[in-house]
């Protein structure tokens, strides 16, 4: 196996795979590499529809070998470090390799240090994730007896800000068709100041919320897990006091409608050493996310420790033949499969002209991702958005008779379930622009 490339891929996740296969595909690049360790691919966005038991998990995982791009030379193995001031990548046992232009798209990672309990109890009795075991996420609800059940989400970057709230819709409409319901108090508790930031899709996500009597809770930063007790710990990251009350207990809250809290649910909460704790019986979150180590150990990363990228052009700021994409890029948008499907493109041709020219090409990413926020077995809304929460559907979407993707609709549903996966697999992962 040679030890230099033309151009070198991190990441055989959704990013890496993209960027190589339209770099092979469109531009007939062969002297191109990809690190990656895992023997599988998965196709995580369906995993919402796992957790809620209308997915088959396996379905979802492809061999990572299917999904190469076959003139691709695979380095089975984990980039560990890098040189790049000698265009160099480190790696755990196949030595040092050097390129011309490398792509960093290794995602992100776990950190469970900075919620403390909640690494030990993760998919473990009633606390359950889509992130990491959406199949016991199913287990979770559909045992479910009724009680409080808390939805919640880490105050780190996360992937797919808007799926912590689409499995608590779907549980609801799971509850409501069983008779759980009736005995049940569906809490959302989030740091973030709205249910989503732009505003038609917020609009409407209230909609439904008002339907589905969610009591959502905001600023409320979440600190630790105390699995045996069944607590959520949070921190509240905006002074209640200045709402003209000292908060001691729930009934607080009730003052508070409108801006700490939305539809109050009297459940039980403990304040004690000015955190606040929520008693749940089940609950789902998602993992604290952070750059993988070796990114954030590199001298690639920004302050916050993620790829410290030009948000329009994907380029590193410093290192003029190194690019990012993906999760693990500093960009101010979602982290989402959609956004890299825009990103990639990007990436690809100013590759493509630096090689030709020595000139990078005039695309310029607008941040745009998109979130399909279900909100019912049968119902989604497609949030799209750019850097500046401007709502951009796609034009396509009136081919499928949809005016307003801001609004519930069946046929969004469809997209999701059955038309985004066959697009993934057969199109995006096969270097196609989509």
């Amino acid at each position: 196996m040679p030890s230099h490339y033309q151009v070198l891929v991190i990441g055989g996740g959704t990013a890496g795979i993209m960027v190589a296969s339209q770099l092979i595909k469109q531009k007939n690049r062969t002297s191109l590499a990809i690190i990656e360790p895992a023997e599988t691919h998965y196709y995580q966005p369906a995993w919402t529809l796992v957790g809620a038991g209308t997915y088959d998990y396996e379905s979802t995982a492809r061999p990572m070998a299917s999904i190469m791009p076959k003139q691709a030379t695979w380095i089975k193995d984990r980039a560990t470090g890098f040189d790049p001031d000698n265009n160099t990548v480190l790696t755990a046992g196949s030595g040092d390799i050097t390129y011309d232009y490398l792509v960093v798209a290794p995602g992100l990672a776990y950190d469970f240090s900075l919620v403390p309990g909640l690494g030990d109890a993760m998919d473990k009795g009633s606390v359950c994730s889509n992130y990491t075991d959406p199949k016991h996420t199913w287990d979770v609800i559909r045992n479910f007896k009724g009680g409080t059940a808390l939805f919640t989400q880490p105050a780190t970057p996360i992937k797919c800000g808007g799926a912590p709230q689409k499995i608590m819709y779907l549980a609801e409409n799971h509850w409501r068709k069983n008779g759980v319901k009736a005995k049940t108090d569906i809490v959302f508790a989030t740091a973030g100041t709205v249910i989503f930031g732009v505003p038609e899709i917020k609009k409407t996500l209230m909609e439904v919320v008002n339907r589905k009597d969610i009591n959502l809770r905001f600023h409320h930063k979440l600190v630790a897990l105390d699995a045996d007790q069944q607590i959520a710990w949070y921190e509240l990251t905006k002074d209640p006091s200045a709402g003209g009350c000292t908060l001691m207990a729930g009934d607080d809250f009730k003052q508070l409608e409108g801006t700490f809290v939305h539809n109050f649910k009297d459940v039980k909460v403990t304040v004690k050493d000015g955190r606040y704790g929520i008693h749940y019986d089940m609950i789902h979150t998602a993992p604290p996310s952070v750059a993988p180590k070796f990114i954030q150990e590199s001298s690639l990363v920004n302050e916050a420790g993620w790829l410290d990228v030009d948000k329009h052009t994907m380029q590193h700021k410093k290192y003029a033949n190194i690019f990012g994409l993906g999760d693990v890029a500093a960009l101010p948008t979602a982290k989402t499969g959609a956004a890299i499907r825009k990103q990639a493109p990007i990436v690809v041709d100013n590759i493509d002209k630096l090689i030709g020219s020595e000139k990078m090409g005039t695309k310029s990413y607008n941040g745009y991702s998109s979130c399909p926020l279900v909100t019912d077995y049968g119902k989604m809304v497609l949030a799209e958005f750019d850097y500046d929460n401007n709502f951009t559907p796609d034009p396509k979407l009136k081919q499928m008779l949809i005016s307003d993707s801001s609004k519930e609709h069946w046929r969004l549903w469809i997209l999701k379930k059955y038309m985004l996966p066959y697009l993934y697999w057969n199109k995006m992962m096969q270097g196609e622009d989509v």
